[in-house]
């Protein structure tokens, strides 16, 4: 039996629910409800997208959009909860801030404002906030982009891992944007920005938790050069991008995958991962590609520019690794398969628990 018979033989035996809606059945709210799995899959489409679900919310992007007096805008929202507030390569401040510029960058939109709001908790040194607060101003520096308001509460000791920090972001479209979470297409090609894994590792090893040193830094970075890159060299070519947070490569892969109904095959061998990365991985028994990152991107490109697109990406400081790691596939629907290193092939799933500790 040749590979393409038995990529399409797999399908038969394990169907995808594909754009069926999850349900709730949890009784209770569980550390799984926010890992970016199933259990996060059914919490929104189970409960809160019945409860407060419009138009724009039942998209599932990673930014909303409006007109307002001709132009149009993206507006997105985020929470980071990560522990240690600071981590090899960056820290709650900077995270905050990269990882909500990035939503509105692979919205396809230029980020232009921040609101930022401080859950405080009674303890905190003065120099810690201080710290994270000059970390917001550089990272906004950085990102090109103002904190125009915020708000600050503080809750009693033991209830807020020392900073929570809560943002909303405002950001111009880009008029070469043509993104959608539904506009996947059989035979678009699966770009990634650069190596991954590198954010959840970092921070899980921060902890100290495992008895493990590795040389690992968190990728938290801003997106908008690699967004702006692929919008110039690909247009409209360019069809959906999603940065790989919650759950990693492998859950947002799945996300769009039911998003627009194909599949997607993946090649594991072309997934950049960096060997401190992979090592560490191997060690804890957790595949690379369910790790969260926060400064890399996935991008589906038409075949015709995928080329160009990634040369323009590796053009990028930060993506001169960046690769093109699988392709999208008429069926199976809703499904993601992996090309496996010993000439296999698997169904890289949404993970149905919660193996990684919080980590963004």
């Amino acid at each position: 039996m040749g590979h393409d018979d038995g990529r399409r033989r797999v399908p038969e035996m394990l169907r995808a629910p594909g754009a069926v809606r999850a349900r709730l059945h949890d009784e209770h709210i569980t550390m799984a409800h926010g890992a970016g799995g199933r259990s996060s899959q059914a919490l929104i489409e189970g409960l809160l997208l019945p409860a407060i679900g419009n138009e724009t919310l039942e998209r599932l992007a990673d930014a909303g959009t409006l007109e307002l007096g001709g132009a149009e805008l993206a507006v997105t929202t985020d929470s980071f909860v990560v522990r240690p507030l600071r981590f090899p390569g960056g820290s709650i401040g900077e995270l905050a801030v990269n990882g909500t510029v990035n939503d509105l960058a692979v919205s396809g939109a230029l980020p232009l404002a921040l609101t930022l709001s401080l859950v405080l908790e009674e303890g905190l040194s003065a120099e810690s906030l201080r710290a994270e607060a000059e970390a917001v101003g550089r990272a906004a520096a950085r990102a090109g982009v103002e904190v125009i308001a915020g708000d600050t509460k503080v809750v009693e000791h033991g209830r807020a891992d020392g900073m929570y920090i809560c943002t909303t972001g405002i950001g111009a479209v880009d008029p070469r944007s043509d993104l959608s979470t539904a506009a996947l297409t059989a035979g678009d090609r699966v770009l990634v920005s650069g190596p991954v894994g590198a954010h959840g590792m970092a921070i899980m090893l921060a902890r100290g938790e495992f008895e493990l040193e590795a040389p690992i830094v968190s990728d938290t970075a801003t997106l908008w050069p690699a967004a702006d890159a692929l919008l110039g060299a690909a247009g409209t070519d360019l069809h959906c991008m999603r940065d790989a947070t919650r759950g990693g490569v492998a859950s947002a892969l799945n996300e769009l995958a039911r998003a627009s109904d194909v599949g997607v095959l993946v090649r594991e061998t072309d997934v950049p991962v960096e060997p401190a990365v992979a090592a560490a991985a191997e060690l804890l028994g957790i595949d690379p590609l369910y790790v969260a990152n926060e400064g890399r991107l996935v991008a589906f490109v038409a075949p015709g520019s995928s080329r160009a697109a990634l040369a323009a990406l590796r053009e990028v400081a930060g993506c001169e690794q960046a690769c093109e790691i699988g392709e999208v596939l008429g069926e199976p629907s809703g499904m993601v398969l992996i090309d496996t290193g010993f000439g296999g092939q698997r169904v890289l799933d949404l993970l149905a628990g919660d193996p990684l500790p919080r980590i963004c």
